[in-house]
């Protein structure tokens, strides 16, 4: 049974599917179906045909239709023309649509299983309602693979010359821009050995294209007021912002070829605004200036998604540009400003690239590994890799299980605390200088009377088939737990190739991102009290040594393990003998000729 790609989107939805060696995306009359649903009773109307009812006056209007069923997701439920639907079965409406006219178009094949693409930011429940969803539609995930790298995938594995392109790419960085009428997604990827491994990712749907129209219909309906000499409100026909939206998206398009595009909307004010027609002539130059501060705000994503991992804009071989709001020219020319033209590459395919993409990572096999340690960092600012990169990623109704044992250090405030963190760059070699970004942070109770090393702390790691990280830790002594659950993590694609050791390929491949960077004045750091060795007791704070061991424990001329960091410790928090004060100011440390250790 061949497995398809599904491109669920905000706006529009694709499936894709590998034929022989092309890629053939189902679309209606050449375009994706519109994530549009409409409740007519009984009557469930998907996609072109409920798009239309929401432009058209009159039309059951806009109460029983719901758009963009996607941001919904992780909502208890959905308000449609008084009845209340669940968010799960509105999208189940659209998949169910989408694989049926698939059907029709390819009834040899049977549309079943799929990778299905998630933008960069869906968070851990909404992936979970995405996936029952398909599942009510009669579609089973085989994996999720985020929008951008599918994007690149598809993107690469179209061209005729794949094997050249990757060769071309190889040790290269390439930044996937993908901007859609949702979601604005970013992904820093690097070509390792034929695979492709994400260094960062960034998304938001704070700009999406969805947003800019409605920005667009506010803009136009004011402008002709104004014409008009009218300053308040004006009341409306029923449906007629959904008509005018409908015409500022089409004028969108328009305006990417040429400068300008007339706008009419039939009945659209009420009596008060004299003339009922709304008549628009729109310019390029407004659209723009419309759109202004919003297309500045997805822009300077680039600048934060490059600032983060210490590359400049020069370190990009290439900036592939997908979606439907990169036709806009004033978006290209602010990406060819920041990478030149010769790195920047508008993909012709993007309404479909991306399910596409998810289409040949079915029909190649590829899967997920993940492309960063999963580490702790635990006392004395040391780093226990929990999980290494290269970790097969769980297919459907599959988990990824770790477990391991560590020991509280200091448990005198009843607390044991650690940070999980992952490198900024992939592969594991990895460097205890190396920069890393905090994943969460855990906190455990544990008793504050047991001996130092004596809780053990049993900690359960998972991924499940959503690709989200479940972190579960309880100590055995207080009994108590706490848990964690992570969706921002980054992966590699090894496909077509034989999946081999990523670090294999990242060893080959000079490294471009700095070293960790020196502190800012203010800023803290959690003191992890953790230890995955329950014999050493470097690791125990001076202070705290010395009230379990004595004076003797810092003999130098014993056996014990003393580091001169708990040495330091000891003389900072145990009392001065000047002033009996714990950290005194009377410089008593300073005369006994101690600094802090480096």
């Amino acid at each position: 049974m061949k497995v398809f790609g599904l491109d669920f989107g905000t706006t529009n939805s694709v499936a894709s599917m590998v034929v022989g060696t092309r890629c053939i995306s189902l679309l209606d009359d050449n375009m994706p179906h519109p994530s549009i649903v409409c409740y007519q009773g009984d009557e469930v109307i998907v996609g072109k045909k409920a798009k239309a009812m929401l432009g058209s006056a009159g039309a059951g209007g806009v109460g029983n239709i719901v758009r963009s069923p996607k941001t919904r997701l992780g909502e208890k439920s959905v308000e449609v023309d008084g009845f209340s639907y669940s968010p799960k079965e509105v999208v189940r409406d659209v998949v169910k649509h989408v694989c049926a006219d698939a059907k029709r178009q390819m009834p040899e094949n049977v549309f079943a299983t799929a990778v299905v693409t998630i933008p960069v930011d869906m968070n851990g429940s909404r992936r979970r309602e995405l996936r029952e969803a398909c599942r009510m539609a009669g579609v089973s995930v085989m994996q999720f693979v985020h929008e951008p790298l599918a994007a690149l995938y598809g993107h690469l594995r179209n061209k005729e010359n794949y094997a050249e392109e990757t060769r071309r790419l190889n040790g290269e960085i390439v930044l996937v821009f993908d901007w859609g009428g949702g979601t604005l997604d970013l992904t820093l990827c690097r070509m390792l050995g034929g695979m492709l491994v994400q260094i960062k990712n960034d998304g938001c749907d704070s700009v999406g294209g969805d947003l800019l129209d409605d920005m667009l219909v506010n803009y136009i309906e004011q402008a002709v007021l104004a014409k008009r000499g009218i300053t308040h409100e004006v009341a409306t026909q029923v449906g007629a912002k959904a008509r005018l939206r409908a015409s500022a998206e089409k004028a969108k398009v328009e305006l990417s070829g040429k400068d300008t595009h007339p706008i009419l909307v039939v009945d659209y004010f009420m009596n008060e605004a004299g003339d009922p027609d709304l008549e628009f002539r729109l310019t390029r130059s407004q659209l723009e200036e419309c759109t202004k501060q919003k297309i500045e705000q997805g822009i300077r994503r680039i600048e934060k998604i490059l600032e983060s991992s210490r590359l400049p804009a020069s370190a990009v071989k290439l900036c592939l540009a997908t979606g439907g709001m990169v036709n806009m020219p004033c978006i290209q020319s602010r990406l060819r400003e920041i990478f030149g033209a010769q790195r920047v590459e508008i993909s012709t395919r993007g309404n479909t690239i991306i399910s596409e993409g998810a289409a040949w990572i079915a029909h190649d096999g590829a899967r997920l590994l993940l492309s960063k340690n999963i580490e702790f960092l635990v006392a004395r600012q040391a780093y226990f890799p929990a999980i290494k990169a290269g970790t097969l990623m769980p297919s459907e109704s599959t988990v990824q299980t770790h477990t391991l044992d560590m020991y509280c250090v200091d448990p005198t405030d009843g607390i044991a605390k650690f940070q999980i963190v992952a490198p900024e760059r992939p592969g594991r070699s990895i460097q205890s200088t190396d920069e890393r970004k905090t994943l969460g942070t855990l906190a455990v109770e544990v008793d504050e009377k047991v001996w130092p090393l004596g809780e053990r702390l049993c900690i359960d790691l998972s991924i499940d088939d959503n690709l989200i990280l479940l972190v579960e830790v309880e100590s055995t002594i207080a009994r108590r737990k706490d848990r964690l659950e992570i969706h921002e993590l980054e992966f590699g694609l090894a496909a077509p190739f034989d999946i081999e050791d990523i670090s294999s390929a990242a060893s080959r491949v000079k490294d471009v991102l700095t070293s960790l960077p020196k502190s800012e004045k203010g800023a803290i750091i959690l003191r992890s009290n953790v230890s995955e060795d329950a014999q050493d007791t470097s690791r125990i704070p001076g202070e705290v040594a010395r009230q379990l061991f004595g004076g003797e424990y810092f003999d130098r001329n014993s056996n014990r393990n003393l580091s001169q960091v708990q040495d330091y410790e000891k003389l900072v928090y145990q009392p001065c003998s000047c002033c009996r004060q714990v950290q005194c100011l009377c410089g008593a440390l300073r005369k006994a000729g101690w600094t802090s250790p480096k």
